[in-house]
């Protein structure tokens, strides 16, 4: 009986919340503004709730998840109120005509959640159709989670959605509660496919040795895909809740379009954060995994610090960041030294930016000068991007592009890297591995398949390990020895 009446007394306050939003929402679209694009937010606070599991909860439409590294706070959101969007290959001055109206026209707490391809190139492989050359969602409707609780938000265009009200609150009223409960267990892999393959990956990191001896490429970050098939569909926000719970230190996130494939992901790299006029950014790379004991651990941590070819890896990622930002900024400040970044399943070298943004910049400006880092693509960049172009046998996507939020003089976007791409039974998994003077491509293969390891060991999936040739076992041994 205490049981039904707990559950009684849940369900009358989320039908108290529902009217409270409901009412903001007619007081809204009641009143009158000058500016007919003008964004504004209906909100409720709300008692403490799992944004993924209340995204869980609500019917089919567009679905975005984002929380941040370190961050307190998530946020779920559900249906579209408005977005920026191109379905074929676009410039960054399409994308700031289309979104860059809509930023001037919010309230401060408005966010719009989405990301970028990695390269506009001219032909997308059909899985990423649906989410374009870039696309920016505001949610019709959000979950916030803070250090203070929680906010329910619906997002709104008087001037438009006036016509729609009683759509709109409709919607109000079918908003769900949040699911409890165990997620049952996860399907049955039955097929892989590797692009490339293994004698075919050998072969790309062997061109890339050669090149740097007579070009200017001096950094390429070749990356692989790893296919999957299961005998019934992943659900992508129960593989993300496990996801998450595993991989701690790390942006949390899932892209949605309605009626489309889910981009989900796991990554421990920044791209940048702006808060009015202060920025940061990080350069990550370099990389080993973590040990099976403290003695172990603590021994793969001194040879990354240590590694000439990791440092080489890494300082290229640092000089980037410091040619890019330094036109934009009046203020920079980038550690002396990397340091190292912990993570469940790896350690990495980190080293992080500061700086004060100039006048009249914009996050959008920011955004197009940082992407691609040399951690995602190499350097010099155009030689890097050329040389992926040609070599690498599958369309990224948005594997490798920034993903995150934007708003008025605000942003926090991530790196996508140690991603996926959930449609239906199918699972298609991405990570690249940087090439400098000193890699292997037995030892690069294996890293991104020690990567991957953060979705495969979820659902069950063994590593596919490289063979280590001849000549190189007896370095292999030594190393491994310590």
């Amino acid at each position: 009986m205490a049981a039904a009446n707990s559950v009684m007394a849940a369900g009358g306050t989320h039908r108290a919340i529902r009217m409270r939003l409901a009412h903001k929402v007619r007081a809204l679209l009641a009143g009158t503004n000058g500016d007919p694009r003008a964004i504004v937010q209906a909100a409720v606070a709300v008692p403490a709730a799992d944004p993924l599991r209340w995204l869980m909860a609500q019917n089919a439409g567009t679905r975005i998840y984002w929380a941040s590294r370190g961050d307190v706070g998530a946020a779920a959101g559900y249906g579209q109120a408005a977005a920026a969007f191109a379905p074929a290959p676009a410039t960054r001055v399409q994308l700031a005509r289309q979104l860059g109206p809509m930023l001037a026209a919010c309230s401060s707490r408005v966010r719009f959640y989405g990301g970028l391809r990695f390269e506009q190139v001219p032909a997308y492989e059909q899985k990423w159709r649906s989410f374009g050359a870039h696309w920016f969602v505001l949610p019709r409707f959000e979950l916030r989670t803070h250090a203070h609780g929680a906010t329910l938000l619906c997002n709104l265009i008087p001037a438009r959605d006036r016509a729609r009200q009683n759509e709109i609150l409709s919607r109000v009223a079918s908003l769900k509660e949040p699911r409890g409960g165990t997620i049952d267990p996860f399907p049955v892999p039955v097929a892989r496919r590797n692009r490339p393959a293994r004698s075919d990956w050998h072969a790309i990191v062997e061109w890339a040795l050669r090149s740097f001896e007579g070009s200017a490429l001096a950094k390429v970050v070749f990356a692989r895909e790893a296919s999957f098939v299961f005998d019934s569909p992943l659900r992508p926000l129960a593989l993300l809740e496990h996801l998450a719970a595993g991989t701690p230190n790390c942006f949390h996130y899932l892209f949605q379009p309605r009626g489309g494939p889910a981009f989900v992901g796991a990554s421990p790299e920044r791209l940048f954060r702006r808060k009015g006029v202060a920025v940061e950014s990080e350069a990550v790379a370099g990389t080993r995994p973590r040990g099976a004991s403290p003695i172990d651990d603590a021994r793969l941590l001194d040879e990354l610090l240590h590694s000439e070819k990791e440092r080489r890896e890494h300082e290229y990622v640092r000089v980037s960041l410091r040619e890019e930002l330094s036109p934009l900024v009046e203020a920079f400040t980038l550690d002396a030294q990397p340091s190292e970044m912990k993570l469940a399943n790896g350690w990495h070298l980190v080293s992080r930016v500061r700086a004060t943004l100039r006048p009249k910049i914009t996050s959008l400006d920011v955004l197009g000068a940082l992407h691609p880092t040399p951690a995602v693509g190499g350097y010099p960049t155009r030689p890097a991007l050329n040389a992926i172009q040609e070599h690498e046998p599958f369309d990224r996507g948005w594997y490798a592009g920034p993903v995150g939020w934007i708003g008025p003089n605000q942003a926090d976007f991530a790196v996508a890297i140690r991603s996926g791409l959930v449609d239906g039974p199918r699972l298609s998994l991405y990570s690249g591995a940087g090439i400098v003077t000193g890699s292997t491509p037995w030892a690069e293969w294996d890293e991104i398949e020690h990567k991957l390891q953060a979705f495969t060991r979820i659902l069950g999936i063994a590593p596919v390990h490289s063979p280590i040739p001849a000549a190189h076992r007896a370095d292999a041994v030594a190393s491994v020895a310590g």
